[in-house]
């Protein structure tokens, strides 16, 4: 099969196409003929070698952890999926690899792709909408009427966030440059700040959830619009020591984080503002509960630009322009 291999990490390396074998397939595998593979902002850290310290994957590999596909063999032990079903996946941490021809995916963490959309929105979907279902779910336990600030709506991220908190009932808050206001209003958005000629904490308070994916300098900021009590997710960093205890960090990488987030997380305790790290787990599950109301039209992907398999350094170069308004796919099949 065809793949995209990070051959070495660097910002300025592409990845490199190569023949490669079809990956064996364990007892709770499903083999997936891939047909789309969503491209996010932690494909390209990763290429870069921004998080070898919390994700250190031995070059080669394959990049990509969004997919949309049909399932052509399934492991002995699986009872969620057969040969033929049509699924949607974040693949688990260690086991990415949806830049190629074909992927073998634990079926926990797929989901059956919804009738009412292309295999490349489909693929577009996973890492954002299971990022903001975390941080909204299970982190902020976002209610009815509370006060949501989202940076960065345009983005992949920010697209479905804004989606989501409407369907929870919030009031959503959110920056952007002035010619996609029109996309983040009928997206939900009630209140959208121009980035590039105002500061969204000079206009913004009182706000119960914050969703940072932006710099240190916006996340210090962000603490001043929460009220006390309010919750601030980063996606972005600084991670905590809670992170570190999470994925077993060695005591020198416990160390490291625990140090890098000290000034954040004092902050926040003085404001009394509760700060969290968020890296976002693949939960198939979840991407059901997702996949549901997708179908159910309450949320819809938003797909930028769709780029052929062999262009996939291009489809990178758009991600890294920073000028993409929801997610860039890449067309496998």
């Amino acid at each position: 099969m065809k793949a995209f291999i990070v051959n070495k990490y660097g910002k300025n390396e592409k990845l490199k196409l190569i023949e490669e074998a079809l990956p064996s397939v364990k007892e709770n595998d499903i083999l997936v003929e891939v047909y789309a593979a969503g491209l996010n902002q932690l494909d390209s850290k990763l290429k870069s070698g921004e998080f070898k310290l919390i994700l250190p994957y031995k070059t080669p590999f394959i990049l990509g952890h969004d997919l949309a596909g049909i399932v052509i063999k399934t492991g002995a032990k699986v009872t969620r999926f057969k040969a033929g079903d049509e699924i949607f996946a974040r693949v688990s941490d260690m086991r990415i690899g949806t830049l190629a021809e074909y992927i073998a995916v634990d079926e926990n963490d797929a989901a059956l792709k919804p009738n009412t959309i292309s295999m490349e929105e489909a693929a577009s979907i996973p890492l954002v909408s299971l990022t903001v279902w975390q941080a909204f779910v299970e982190r902020a336990n976002i209610t009815k009427g509370q006060k949501v600030f989202i940076q960065a709506g345009s983005g992949g991220v920010g697209t479905i966030a804004i989606q989501l908190a409407k369907y929870f009932g919030a009031f959503v808050a959110t920056t952007a440059s002035e010619k996609n206001f029109e996309m983040l209003k009928r997206l939900g958005a009630d209140i959208i700040i121009d980035y590039k000629k105002d500061n969204f904490e000079t206009i913004l308070k009182d706000y119960d959830v914050v969703l940072n994916s932006q710099d240190i300098k916006t996340l210090e900021k962000s603490l001043t619009i929460l009220k006390p009590g309010g919750s601030i997710i980063s996606i972005s960093g600084p991670p905590t020591p809670e992170f570190a205890k999470s994925i077993g960090a060695s005591s020198i990488i416990s160390f490291i984080l625990w140090l890098t987030s000290l000034k954040i997380r004092n902050k926040a305790k003085k404001l009394n503002i509760n700060y969290s790290f968020l890296f976002m787990k693949a939960n198939g599950k979840q991407l059901e509960l997702i996949g549901n109301l997708l179908e159910l039209k309450e949320i819809k992907p938003i797909v930028d630009k769709t780029f052929p398999f062999e262009l996939t350094n291009d489809a990178f170069d758009y991600l890294e322009s920073g000028h993409a308004k929801g997610k860039v796919v890449v067309k496998v099949k």
